[in-house]
């Protein structure tokens, strides 16, 4: 009869059903991600905006679920959807605005210039970890560079963002310390606090800072408590990183203070790889943010808008409603958004604490 199968032959759909299923699962299991549908991208809203004639604009991150980040994305690797319904990429005229726009980030760099390390036989190659590494991180921040001893205050050394920044690092092979303590705890709060206030004085909405300390050694001068310490580094609006290297490194206080990320050796010689490792999970986690702007076909009403990042088998999605009452036609994607400066700044790695 029409339409009907034999048991043999449901009994082999049956097969390779299963078998289906289960190399999808095998698939999911080979790259370490979730099972709930091979999702494995996290996407993360940093921010949003709503805009006439019908501007919608999304910062967000994306991540796999482990953790790495995830760049290079084009507008196509981005699926709209609104009240579960597919938005046009040609309706929408989608496409990625460069961050700049709505964001700003800066990055401090702290170097250890105690009498331990001004009198060690690696302060060149310390000099040169740290030019590399502001060549590479300035190209994602602005960064500056403040040097710290056993004084009660750090020392500028090159200014956010400054041209002259690999001159004024060589510089430091001649820095002579004002004090040959090393005031570790009292430095890192100080940047803390450096940091900030650069970010309070950005033009942008958004602003993303970055701490990275250098040391070999431990707090000597005491000049602030380990209990003040932790508060300022808990309480920081910005992401630290730690890079120890010496004999004398504490790796509890190196954990402390490095909650973002740490390297650590006792091997001198490590100084340029612990630089090159903590650049390299910097420019990587700088180049997870998309700022995806698309013109709404909605024009009134209240709708829940969903944006799906894919790369290969992966995917995530994230979700919010908006309201489109006078929404219109004229919508021009590349309009600058109008992201809320009052909401507190997200730290860059927040997801991995």
């Amino acid at each position: 009869m029409a339409g009907t199968i034999s048991s043999h032959q449901l009994g082999r759909r049956l097969y390779y059903a299963a078998m289906a299923l289960s190399f999808r699962s095998l698939l999911c299991a080979s790259i370490a991600i979730l099972p709930s549908g091979c999702a494995g991208l996290d996407v993360r809203m940093v921010d949003r905006s709503v805009q006439k004639p019908s501007n919608i604009a999304v910062y967000f991150t994306v991540d796999t679920t482990r953790g790495d980040p995830v760049p290079n994305l084009l507008p196509a690797d981005f699926h709209i959807y609104e009240d579960g319904r597919p938005v046009s990429i040609y309706e929408s005229r989608q496409t990625i605005l460069q961050p700049e726009v709505a964001a700003s980030y800066y990055g401090l760099l702290l170097v250890d210039m105690s009498g331990s390390v001004v009198g060690s036989p690696e302060v060149n190659r310390l000099v040169e970890a740290a030019v590399n590494f502001s060549k590479r991180v300035g190209s994602h921040q602005k960064l500056a560079v403040y040097a710290f001893d056993g004084s009660p205050h750090i020392t500028p050394i090159a200014g956010f963002g400054a041209p002259s920044a690999e001159a004024a690092i060589n510089g430091l092979a001649w820095y002579r310390p004002k004090d040959p303590s090393t005031n570790l705890n009292g430095a890192v709060v100080d940047a803390i606090n450096v940091l900030d206030r650069q970010m309070d004085h950005a033009s942008t909405p958004l602003r993303f800072g970055t701490l990275v300390v250098f040391t070999d050694g431990t707090d000597h001068a005491g000049r602030v408590k380990a209990q003040t310490l932790r508060e300022a580094v808990a309480e920081a609006r910005v992401d630290v990183y730690a890079i120890a290297v010496g004999g004398e490194i504490d790796d509890a206080e190196v954990r402390t203070i490095g909650r973002s990320g740490t390297f650590t050796s006792r091997n001198p010689q490590d100084i340029t790889r612990g630089f090159e490792e903590i650049a390299q999970r910097i420019e990587g986690f700088s180049r997870r943010y998309y700022l995806l702007s698309y013109c709404s076909p909605a024009r009134a009403g209240h709708h829940q808008v969903e944006i799906e990042a894919v790369r290969g088998v992966l995917h995530g999605h994230l979700t919010y409603d908006f309201n489109a009452d006078g929404f219109g036609p004229n919508c021009d994607p590349n309009q600058k958004p109008a992201f809320n400066v009052h909401r507190p700044r997200m730290q860059q790695t927040a997801r991995d604490k």
